[in-house]
């Protein structure tokens, strides 16, 4: 799965910081009053023609459509539409698109530091001298030797690697260099009751706009430019390209992740990375007996939609890579799901979650480089997912809390830094009005500054959120070093040789003795106990060990048989 909630309100407590959420509440102006929108699918082998008409007689309106994968955005003012179209043997069913009429919160995972009693000890040991002046705050680059790997492969122009999540702020000095232009769509409206008021009169942000700021965090560490500024990322001269399929709020819909998936597919993108799950199920299950046949039935049109879609970015040769989520959990053996739905005029409500029939999207979609987060001691991150079904590597993606015994415990320097948008950080109250880090900031917020006054901004976040980007920026590498002559945009690398290179070439890590590890120290409850299975080679922690950039594009690639 992914990692979620990333959204801004929170009050630090340690200090003393008030972060607060700004435009929320404001009335919709985008559609009538009662105008309710749904993503349809249709059932395989179904025509358009066939699904139009079988939507209007619903009582539906088709506002665009995705024929590739029978996808249909659909309004209707009907409040019997979704039983109907359920009802319709050309259609799978409808997820509606809601407001929340509750306030986003803040991501208790990646943003932990904010929350924590003991927050912003301080920067942490120092590390060697590197190509960008905060690099040395990067012990992710050094622990999958992509310090190493850029003096082999640092990433080819050709290679693009789309960044499907709330935006990529084009602006920042870090982004600029790197960000392609002719590639980057937004897919995904702003909705004023949940992302506050639109910025532009079409609520359609620019292509180069991230209003959430975890898509921009997100690119950074992908392939932030090492130009000698700032910090540099994985693979610091691929081609970034933003794909926004978030809303400001953070929260994922379907129509926006699928018609930024096939645009992937279309423009002949290399990587896309995913860290973030489809709402407003945490699992979207075929048929739980907990749900209403309405959200069952929304529920398998997810599951169909999320394959067609993922499927048909692969086919085009797109390496798919996503978060494996946040939920400390073993997605093999998952708990019971007590947080869908997570939006709309139903609260969440428990489900008894069976792993045959029920699934995290995108992380356990097709075709998907499913990675979990470790801190910088090699442990699994005590939110990481983790399971032999779904683990395909590990990869950094900071640990707050690591380091128990010693200096480095619940340090901000545990985290990942990256690029941030300074909008976000002024809305999140850690930057004042003239550009100025506040005081309680200075811990976890850098800015740095060009001889012409272009500055550009740094935070820290944790999550398997950030250890995806990792696993995108060694797959893009991979793909400048092997691909080849193909397709119309003249380069590239099938899929499955990149995943292959990608796994053979991760480095094993053993299962932890004991097996069952506690975080007790930690400060975690026996919720949090995980139970590693498998062997050195292939585990339910590691799966087959944390990325390795250097030995990525160092190891020849394996002969297909």
């Amino acid at each position: 799965m992914v990692s979620k909630r990333f959204t801004v309100g929170v009050v630090a407590t340690a200090a003393a910081l008030t972060l607060t959420v700004t435009g929320l509440g404001v009335p919709a102006s985008a559609e009538p009053a009662g105008l309710r929108t749904f993503t349809v699918v249709a059932e395989d082998g179904v025509s358009t023609d066939a699904a139009i008409a079988a939507i209007r007689s619903a009582g539906g309106t088709v506002v665009s459509r995705s024929d590739e994968v029978g996808v249909y955005q659909v309004t209707t003012d009907r409040a019997d539409f979704a039983t109907k179209a359920t009802a319709a043997a050309a259609l799978i069913g409808a997820a509606e698109e809601k407001a929340i009429g509750r306030k986003p919160r803040l991501d208790r995972v990646e943003q932990e530091h904010l929350l924590a009693a003991k927050a912003a000890k301080g920067a942490g040991k120092q590390r060697g001298k590197k190509l960008d002046p905060l690099d040395d705050k990067l012990w992710g680059l050094e622990m999958i030797r992509a310090d190493k790997a850029r003096t082999v492969e640092p990433g080819d122009r050709r290679v693009t690697v789309g960044v499907l999540d709330t935006g990529v702020d084009a602006s920042h000095p870090d982004i600029a260099p790197n960000f392609n232009w002719a590639l980057s769509r937004n897919f995904a409206p702003d909705i004023p009751e949940i992302d506050g008021e639109c910025e532009v009169a079409s609520c359609l942000d620019p292509a180069g706009t991230d209003d959430g700021g975890h898509g921009t965090h997100v690119a950074g560490t992908i392939g932030a430019a090492a130009n000698g500024f700032g910090l540099s990322g994985v693979a610091p001269k691929v081609s970034l390209v933003n794909l926004k399929g978030g809303q400001d709020s953070g929260y994922f819909f379907l129509n926006p992740v699928v018609n930024a998936l096939l645009h992937a597919g279309r423009s002949g993108l290399d990587v896309v990375n995913m860290s973030f799950y489809v709402d407003p199920w945490l699992y979207n299950c075929t048929a739980n007996p907990a749900d209403s046949p309405e959200a069952q039935a929304a529920q398998r049109a997810t599951i169909r939609a999320m394959k067609r879609a993922l499927t048909f970015a692969h086919n085009r040769g797109v390496t798919l890579v996503g978060a494996l989520g946040n939920n400390h959990e073993d997605l093999g053996d998952p708990r019971t799901d007590v947080s869908s739905p997570n939006y709309g005029d139903v609260a969440p409500y428990p489900r008894e979650i069976d792993n045959d029939s029920c699934w995290n999207l995108p992380t356990e979609g097709a075709h998907v480089i499913s990675v979990a987060s470790v801190g910088p001691s090699g442990k699994k991150a005590d939110y990481s997912n983790y399971g032999t079904e779904q683990t395909a590597v590990a990869a950094p993606g900071g640990w707050f809390r690591d380091g128990f015994g010693t200096d480095t415990f619940r340090t901000d320097a545990n985290m990942i830094l990256s690029t941030y948008p300074k909008k976000v950080l002024q809305e999140e109250g850690a930057v004042d009005e003239d550009g100025n880090i506040v005081p309680e900031a200075e811990t976890f917020v850098f800015k740095e500054c060009k001889a012409n006054g272009v500055c550009g901004y740094y935070t820290y976040l944790q999550g398997t959120s950030m250890a995806a980007p990792h696993a995108s920026g060694v797959a893009a590498l991979i793909v400048s070093r092997y691909g080849k002559q193909q397709g119309r945009n003249g380069y590239g690398m099938a899929p499955g040789l990149v995943e292959q290179q990608l796994l053979r070439t991760a480095a094993e890590r053993a299962c932890p003795q004991p097996r069952l590890v506690s975080y007790a120290n930690e400060g975690r409850s026996a919720e949090f106990d995980a139970y590693c299975d498998g062997s050195p080679s292939f585990n339910g922690f590691y799966g087959h060990g944390i990325i390795d950039a250097y030995a990525a594009v160092t190891t020849p690639l394996k002969p297909r048989r």
